[in-house]
C-alpha cells in the first residue's frame, strides 16, 4: 500500500512540474478551476487504485493454502522437534543437560548461576514415551533386529570360529584421555563420534581441531593432547545416538551364541601411520595376542571381518607384520595356522578420494545445498579441513595406488563407458581458470593442464606440507610391482605392506578371502578443478629440515624456501560445473562413476576378481570369493532397510549379515561369487602385466 501511495505522490509531483509553466500563463478563475479539477481527478484515481490493491491482497490471503499458514507450520515445527528428540536423544542424555549447559557457558564466559534440577522423573517419562514409538520409525532400529541370526539359528547353525571385527574411520570412535587443563573438559569424552563431537565442533572448534590434529613431525599426539581409540563392542556399535554401525552384525552374532569370549572388536586410531599405530599403541601386538588366545582356548582359527579403511590398513598390513621376523615374529605359517577367513567389507583396496588432501573437499561437501555449504564453510572451512587431513598420516593409506596402469591415462581408463566425452583417466581436469592467468603473471606457475593419476599424485603432494610428504614416503608406497622376486623382498619393507599391488598375500592355502561390497550408487571417480589467484598465505607451518619429495626416502636436508609457497595458487573442485547429460555425468565438478557411493568400483573389486587371482600376488592360491550386493534401498526406511548397499549402511544389510554369519558358523562354503556390475570387464582392462 505504501509503495503504491509513493508512486501516486511521485506521479502527482511529476505532473505538477510538467504543467507548471502553462499554469503560470493563466490567471484568474479559469486557472483555479482547471487546477482543482486536475487534483480532484488524480485523487479519485488514487482512491480507486487503492481499493483495487486492497481487494487483491484480501483475495490472496483467502486463497493461501492451509499448509502455508502459521496455524499449521507452528504445530508442525513442534512435532518435528519431538520426532527428532525421541530419535536422537537417549533417556540417559537428559541427566547430562545441566553439565553440557555449564560447559557452553564456561566457553563463552557467561556468568550465570544455574540451579541443579533433578531430571530423573523426566527421564522416566521419556523412557515410557519412547517405548510406545514403533521401532520402524526410529533411525537406530527398523524392525529387522536379530532376524538374520534367528534364521541361522533355526537351521541349527551356532558359533564355530572366533571372530574379530575391524572398523573403518566412521565406525572407530576416538576419545580424549588428556588431563591437561586446556583439554580437561574433554576427558573420556568422544571427540570422534557421538553428539559431544558435534557440540565441540560447533561451540569449541579451535580446541577440538588442536586436540584432533597430530604433531606434523612425529605423527603422534601434540603436546598436552592424548586421543585414543574407544574400546569395547559398544565403541563401534553406533556413530552417535540413532546412527547404528556394527550393532546389527553384533546382534545377529549374539543370537548364534557369540559374546565377548569369542567376539572381539579391534578399534584403532586411524589418524596414525601404520608404523606409529604399533609404536604408540602396540595395536598389531595386541591383535596377535588376541588371536593366539582364541586358538589356545578354543582350538579354532579366527575369522577377521574388516570394513572400509580397516580392510587395508589393518589385516593386509597385519599379515605381513606378523610374519616378519623383525616385527611380529610369527613366521611364514602363522596366518595359515591362525586365520580361517578374511572378509573385506567395502574395502578401499586401491584408493579413496584424494581431493581432501588438496582442497579439503569431497563429493559430499561440494554437493551440499548453498545454505549447508555456507554453514560448513563458516564452521569448518576448506583450509581447516585440509590442514587437519594433512596431519593424519593414517588416511594416506587410502592414497591412489597403481598409477596410470590401474586408473588410466589421458586417452583411456578401464571403467570408461562407451562414447565417453571425457576419460576418467584424467583424474583431475581443468575446465577453465577461475581467475585469468594473465591477471597474476608469475614466471614459475605451470600452465593449466589435465592430470592422470601419476600427475595428480605428484601435484597434490607438492601442495601439502613438507612434513606430510616426509611422513608419506617413510610409511607408504603407491606403485605396482610385477617382479615376483621383488615382491618377495617387499615382505621386509613395511612401506609396501599397505599396498596390495606391491606385496603378496600370505602363503596360506587353506585361508579364504571374501570380498563384499555394494554397487548401484553414483560415486566420485574423477574431478573438474578450478584455479584461483595466487595464495600467499601460509596454510601450513613448515618445519626446518623436513622437506621430502623423493619417493626413495632420500630426503633433502634444506627447509622449503619462501619462494616455494609464494607462487602457489588456490585450487578447488569446480562446483559450478554440472552436466547431467554428458558421459560421464558431472555434478558440481565431480565426475561420477560406479561404486557404493563412497569408494569407486575399481578400488572395491579389481584386486578381488583379477589381481588376487594371479599367482604373482597370491602365491598360496587362497580362494577369493566376490559378492556384490545391489543397492536397493526401501524409500520408507531412513537408512534403506534390508537391501541397502551404501558404503556405511551395508553393515546393516541382510545380505552382508547372512554372509558373515555363514562364514563364522562354519557354513562359508555356501557363499558363492555374485556379480551385479561390470567389474570383471573393467578389471581385465587394467594393465596387470
Amino acid at each position: 500500500m505504501s509503495t503504491f501511495s509513493q508512486r501516486i505522490r511521485t506521479s502527482s509531483a511529476s505532473h505538477s512540474k510538467a504543467v507548471k509553466p502553462s499554469l503560470e500563463s493563466y490567471v484568474g478563475k479559469e486557472q483555479n478551476q482547471s487546477e482543482s479539477q486536475l487534483v480532484h481527478d488524480v485523487q479519485l484515481e488514487a482512491i480507486q487504485q487503492a481499493k483495487m490493491f486492497d481487494a487483491q491482497i484480501h483475495k490472496m490471503k483467502k486463497e493461501r493454502r492451509f499448509f502455508a499458514k502459521a496455524r499449521f507450520l507452528f504445530p508442525l515445527g513442534i512435532l518435528l522437534g519431538i520426532l527428532l528428540g525421541f530419535i536422537l536423544i537417549q533417556p540417559s542424555d537428559l541427566q547430562e543437560i545441566h553439565s553440557n549447559l555449564l560447559l557452553i557457558m564456561e566457553e563463552y564466559d557467561i556468568s550465570l548461576k544455574i540451579p541443579d534440577i533433578d531430571l530423573s522423573r523426566v527421564e522416566l517419562e521419556w523412557r515410557r514415551f519412547r517405548s510406545n514409538i514403533p521401532e520402524v520409525w526410529k533411525l537406530n532400529n527398523d524392525g529387522r533386529e536379530f532376524q538374520v541370526g534367528e534364521a541361522m539359528k533355526a537351521r541349527g547353525l551356532t558359533a564355530h570360529y572366533p571372530i574379530v571385527l575391524v572398523p573403518g574411520i566412521v565406525s572407530t570412535g576416538l576419545e580424549s584421555w588428556s588431563t591437561s587443563p586446556e583439554y580437561r573438559a574433554f576427558f573420556r569424552e568422544k571427540l570422534w563420534g557421538g553428539f559431544n563431537m558435534v557440540s565441540q565442533v560447533i561451540f569449541n572448534r579451535e580446541k577440538w581441531i588442536s586436540a584432533m590434529m597430530l604433531d606434523p613431525v612425529t605423527g603422534l599426539d601434540p603436546p598436552g593432547a592424548k586421543i585414543r581409540a574407544a574400546e569395547g563392542i559398544g565403541a563401534a556399535s553406533s556413530f552417535m545416538t540413532g546412527y547404528w554401525l556394527w550393532s546389527k552384525i553384533v546382534e545377529n552374532l549374539a543370537v548364534v551364541n557369540y559374546d565377548t569370549n569369542n567376539l572381539h572388536l579391534a578399534p584403532y586410531d586411524w589418524r596414525l601411520s601404520m608404523w606409529n599405530l604399533e609404536e604408540r599403541d602396540g595395536y598389531f601386538s595386541k591383535l596377535k595376542y588376541t588371536i593366539e588366545g582364541f586358538k589356545k582356548r578354543q582350538g579354532k582359527k579366527t575369522v577377521i571381518a574388516a570394513h572400509s579403511m580397516g580392510s587395508t590398513s589393518s589385516p593386509l598390513r597385519y599379515f605381513k607384520w606378523v610374519e616378519s621376523p623383525e616385527h611380529g615374529g610369527g613366521g611364514s605359517d602363522w596366518v595359515e595356522n591362525h586365520i580361517e577367513s578374511y572378509i573385506t567389507i567395502a574395502g578401499t583396496h586401491l584408493a579413496k578420494a584424494m581431493a581432501a588432501f588438496l582442497s579439503g573437499e569431497m563429493k559430499d561437501t561440494v554437493q551440499m545445498n548453498p545454505a549447508g555449504a555456507y554453514v560448513l564453510e563458516r564452521f569448518f572451512s576448506r583450509k581447516e579441513r585440509q590442514k587437519l587431513f594433512c596431519s593424519w598420516a593414517g588416511s594416506a593409506s587410502m592414497w591412489i595406488k597403481g598409477g596410470t596402469d590401474v586408473w588410466g591415462d589421458a586417452n583411456w581408463a578401464p571403467d570408461d563407458d562407451p562414447g565417453s566425452s571425457h576419460t576418467h583417466g584424467e583424474l583431475i581436469a581443468f575446465r577453465r581458470a577461475a581467475i585469468p592467468l594473465s591477471a597474476h603473471p608469475t614466471p614459475n606457475i605451470e600452465p593449466t593442464k589435465n592430470m592422470t593419476a601419476d600427475d595428480a599424485s605428484t601435484w597434490i603432494l607438492e601442495r601439502t606440507p613438507s612434513t606430510f610428504q616426509k611422513m608419506i614416503w617413510t610409511n607408504y608406497s603407491f606403485g605396482i610391482e610385477r617382479n615376483e622376486n621383488v615382491l618377495k623382498k617387499n615382505a621386509r619393507d613395511p612401506r609396501k605392506w599397505s599396498n596390495p599391488l606391491e606385496v603378496q598375500l600370505p602363503n596360506a592355502p587353506s585361508m579364504k578371502i571374501f570380498c563384499v561390497y555394494g554397487h548401484g550408487k553414483e560415486t566420485e571417480r574423477s574431478y573438474w578443478y578450478a584455479h584461483g589467484p595466487h595464495d600467499n598465505e601460509e596454510s601450513f607451518g613448515e618445519v626446518e629440515y623436513s622437506t621430502c619429495t623423493d619417493p626413495t626416502d632420500k630426503c633433502n636436508n634444506a627447509p622449503r624456501t619462501p619462494l616455494d609457497t609464494s607462487f602457489s595458487r588456490a585450487n578447488w573442485i569446480d562446483a559450478d560445473y554440472t552436466h547431467e547429460t554428458t558421459t560421464p555425468k558431472v555434478r558440481n565438478g565431480v565426475k561420477m562413476g560406479e561404486g557404493d557411493g563412497t569408494v569407486s568400483l575399481l578400488s572395491l573389486g579389481a584386486m578381488c576378481v583379477e589381481g588376487w587371482k594371479r599367482p604373482r600376488w597370491n602365491p598360496g592360491g587362497i580362494k577369493v570369493t566376490t559378492v556384490e550386493l545391489p543397492h536397493q534401498p526401501a524409500p520408507n526406511i531412513p537408512r534403506g532397510g534390508a537391501n541397502t548397499s551404501d558404503h556405511v549402511d551395508i553393515l546393516g544389510s541382510t545380505g552382508l549379515n547372512e554372509l558373515i554369519l555363514k562364514v563364522a558358523t562354519g557354513a562359508g562354503h555356501e557363499v558363492e561369487d555374485r556379480f551385479v556390475s561390470r567389474i570383471r570387464e573393467f578389471a581385465q582392462q587394467v594393465r596387470w602385466d
